[in-house]
């Protein structure tokens, strides 16, 4: 009897692996290519396509391969989403405010002055209508939009000079992209736009004076602690800074069901792992850059001030002027507003208890 029930059982086992094996053989064979906005040398933001892409390789059994190119190698980092879009490759993995010549509304899709942290930001995206929003916007480049991970809170950018006033920054050329770059060049900043392998030359040549880029983790990889000696913070510009997965339509809609499942679980777990990575990365990197000499310092309360009017009346501005941009952001505002006031109930009167007792 045992025996008669151990055969069916294994009969029963086989069936389901051939079954499988048979499925699995059916399906296409998808080679892609992924081009990203980063070197490999920033481990966290490159790795973040190459988990991807490994991940979907082990959803499908190998059927469904994904080559990740470092910027540089296909395109510059700062044209990955004309290159989904031109058909040059399939996917990309990049930084919506990098596009914002395109269409001023894809700030939104990675973080804007005074905005949402990344816990807020996440909910809107998922929860709050974010997504469908912004896969609108992204529509229009024939591309679709997926949440591809996040840096979270950053810093307020490297400097030779210590800032004191809202005078120091009057003609100071800075590395700084997106609505930041408006809001810093409203306050008399000349801003920059450049790719982070272009940063680090840049700063120590003098042709620029000041960079923002990530956090402690990436900036010390990228090396400016070694020409620019004082740290700012906050990064009022990125309170949250979101990635994003692109993908061509036309090559979404070939791909099977079961592969495109594979591609949205996949980039869900890296919207998720980036940030734990880095406030695991960030401490302790902080920590040596202070041992390095670094000399940390927070914005001045007068420029905080500026640079958040300075913003407000950005808004407003480029509001009056593009329907799809108001239509993004009188969304996005309003989640803000009401994400602030609970997050001030429920967490930041706990920091601002609990933080200084350090």
């Amino acid at each position: 009897m045992r025996r008669r029930s151990f055969l069916k059982a294994v009969g029963v086992g086989l069936a389901a692996s051939l079954s499988y094996t048979a499925h699995a053989q059916a399906q296409p064979q998808v080679r892609w290519r992924l081009v990203s906005s980063y070197p490999k040398s920033l481990d966290t933001l490159y790795g973040g396509a190459e988990d991807l892409a490994k991940r979907v390789f082990d959803l499908t059994g190998g059927r469904f391969q994904i080559r990740v190119y470092q910027a540089g190698e296909i395109v510059p980092g700062g044209q990955v989403l004309d290159a989904v879009q031109q058909g040059t490759v399939e996917a990309g993995h990049t930084y919506g405010p990098f596009y914002v010549g395109k269409n001023p509304a894809l700030a939104f899709d990675g973080g804007v002055p005074f905005g949402m942290t990344y816990r807020q930001h996440n909910a809107w995206m998922l929860f709050g209508g974010g997504l469908e929003l912004l896969r609108e916007v992204y529509a229009d480049f024939g591309v679709l939009q997926f949440p591809g991970g996040n840096t979270g809170a950053q810093m307020g950018g490297w400097f030779r000079k210590e800032i004191r006033t809202l005078a120091d920054l009057k003609g100071l050329r800075m590395r700084i992209p997106g609505l930041g770059g408006l809001v810093m060049g409203r306050l008399g900043v000349v801003p920059q736009t450049l790719a982070a392998g272009d940063i680090y030359p840049a700063l120590e040549r003098g042709a620029i004076d000041a960079t923002e880029f990530s956090g402690p983790y990436d900036d010390e990889k990228l090396g400016f602690y070694k020409v620019a000696r004082y740290y700012y913070y906050p990064s009022f510009w990125e309170p949250s800074a979101q990635l994003s997965f692109l993908v061509a339509q036309r090559e979404w809609a070939r791909l099977p069901k079961e592969f495109q499942e594979a591609f949205q679980v996949a980039a869900q777990e890296v919207n998720l792992t980036m940030m734990a990575k880095y406030d695991a990365q960030n401490p302790p990197a902080l920590r040596r850059l202070l041992a390095a000499g670094v000399r940390l310092r927070r914005w001045p309360t007068e420029v905080m001030k500026k640079a958040l009017e300075e913003a407000r009346a950005l808004y407003e501005e480029q509001a009056a002027k593009d329907a799809t941009y108001k239509k993004v952001y009188t969304a996005y505002w309003a989640f803000r507003e009401e994400a602030y006031r609970w997050f001030a109930v429920a967490e930041l009167a706990y920091e601002t208890f609990a933080f200084p007792t350090l």
